[in-house]
């Protein structure tokens, strides 16, 4: 049962749905839509800083990928998706200086049921506005708790995919044991957390698992790779091994919301020092330099 702030969030927050912004309380889709059927659908979620949309290019060139994967045309040009997303910010409560978070979705489209992909249907776009929650000045001072897991999700985690079970069932994992996050491997590889990329800190250098079907490419991997070369910072991506994690000087976490986050404990035991390292520090000023520029 929702509560009654859920229900006066929902009735406060404004979305758009195939062509009309309207409260999200008032938005409505078929039974028959993928999306609510199979999860046949792929989504996106841009940051907002200061009324700019962050690295909205690269969330775009994610977004055609998962697409493409999904073999669904993309219903909106690069410029039609600007304007749903920065048309949104009109309708918020909060000023337009303040940070949101932007929930792009499409579905296939509405269909009877088959597991056979349809042709010729219509895309569900649904894109909705919130506030970003973003983390607390003890969690940036002293970092955060995770825990680790092997990895059960499927074998397409490239795919941005609404069929997000997987990720719900590790993040609960780590919302069991009152951590933040749930660091999980595939075999002896590291892959990624339930809602966030990792990475790791040995020796001064910033290391993660590569691009390919096993990960997610978080938005975040070109911009920290680009954040480490200003800095002069080694980055590296490559099969990193569980053993390489649980010796790590800094781990580290990256996502829409967390930006860059230290862990400093993993399954109880501290993270080198225990405390939040020199790159996490470099790396987070940096970031904040890169939001206010708007450059990266």
């Amino acid at each position: 049962m929702s509560t009654t702030s859920d229900l006066a969030r929902i009735a406060a927050t404004p979305c758009y749905l195939n062509g009309q912004v309207l409260p999200l309380n008032q938005a409505h889709i078929s039974v028959m839509d993928r999306g609510f059927i199979f999860g046949d659908g792929v989504y996106e979620v841009l940051s907002v800083y200061d009324g700019q949309v962050f690295r909205f290019e690269q969330h775009m060139q994610r977004l055609d990928r998962s697409l493409a994967e999904l073999r669904i045309a993309n219903p909106h040009t690069r410029g039609e998706w600007h304007a749903i997303a920065t048309g949104l910010l009109t309708h918020a409560d909060a000023p337009v200086s303040a940070n949101h978070l932007i929930y792009v979705q499409i579905t296939r489209g509405v269909a009877m049921r088959d597991h056979v992909m349809p042709a010729d249907i219509t895309p569900t776009v649904f894109v909705m506005l919130n506030p970003m929650s973003m983390p607390t000045d003890v969690q940036r001072t002293q970092g955060v708790a995770c825990v680790s897991a092997p990895d059960f999700r499927w074998e397409k985690a490239h795919i941005k995919s609404t069929s997000l079970l997987g990720a719900v069932f590790s993040r609960q994992i780590s919302a069991d044991a009152g951590a933040v996050e749930t660091v999980m491997f595939r075999g002896e590889h590291l892959s990624e957390a339930a809602a966030s990329n990792v990475w790791v800190v040995k020796h001064g250098v910033v290391s993660g698992p590569p691009k390919d079907n096993l990960v997610l490419e978080g938005i975040r991997y070109g911009l920290l790779e680009q954040l480490c070369k200003d800095a002069g910072i080694g980055f590296e991506l490559r099969a990193v091994t569980q053993a390489e994690v649980l010796d790590a000087d800094e781990l580290l976490l990256s996502s829409a919301t967390k930006e860059v986050l230290p862990i400093t404990t993993l399954d109880g035991q501290p993270v080198g020092n225990g405390a939040p390292g020199p790159i996490y520090n470099e790396l987070y000023q940096r970031y904040q330099l890169a939001k206010r520029a708007s450059r990266i």
